[in-house]
């Protein structure tokens, strides 16, 4: 004998629905999953392009209530460092895929000038397009409690002290933020 079950309702939901359901599952998701209210990012990339990436998703990470902590080594200390601004730039000749306002090739994406016109392109577009600066971001980052850890090995092998590097940083090893990562839900390396 079978039994035949009533057709489902198609019932349309509303935006308030929507964000109601999405809200109850992230707290089911939580509640069930402590390690899910943790974000490890590794930010390994000292240029202008890539010091957005693991700021923006900490930022996006703590604001969603998540503990986040970025681990900052090899180049990606430039992003901290003090003297960011004229560290953080773009080359070029680095980012292949970098889209230029007219089509240019290597050899004169190499000449000298090009690493501070691209960065000056790249910032122009940044603020076109309303994207916080670095400053910014690191500024919100604090605010929202995340972590900020500079590799002590890399900041050792590159002769840095802890007075090269912004206000709130910690330092640490890879051992002790394997530690925190471990504890995550997500992980990430940029």
């Amino acid at each position: 004998m079978t039994m035949e079950l009533p057709a489902p309702e198609h019932v349309a939901l509303g935006e308030e629905d929507v964000r109601r359901i999405v809200r109850e599952e992230v707290q089911r998701a939580f509640s069930k999953d402590p390690a899910s209210r943790r974000a490890a990012i590794i930010a390994s990339k000292g240029t202008l392009d890539w010091a957005y990436p693991p700021l923006i998703l900490a930022t996006a990470a703590a604001a969603a209530g998540m503990q986040t902590a970025v681990f900052f080594t090899f180049y990606g200390l430039n992003i901290i460092h003090k003297d960011a601004a004229r560290k953080l730039k773009v080359d070029p000749v680095g980012n292949p895929a970098m889209p230029m306002p007219v089509p240019m090739p290597d050899l004169v994406t190499a000449m000298p000038g090009m690493v501070s016109l691209a960065s000056k392109m790249m910032k122009s577009r940044f603020a076109k397009h309303n994207v916080a600066s670095i400053a910014t971001l690191l500024d919100s980052a604090r605010e929202l409690d995340v972590r900020l850890i500079g590799c002590q090995m890399t900041i050792d092998v590159f002769g840095y002290s802890h007075d090269d590097f912004i206000d709130g940083v910690e330092f640490g090893g890879a051992a002790a933020f394997m530690s925190t990562a471990r504890r995550s839900h997500v992980t990430i390396f940029v």
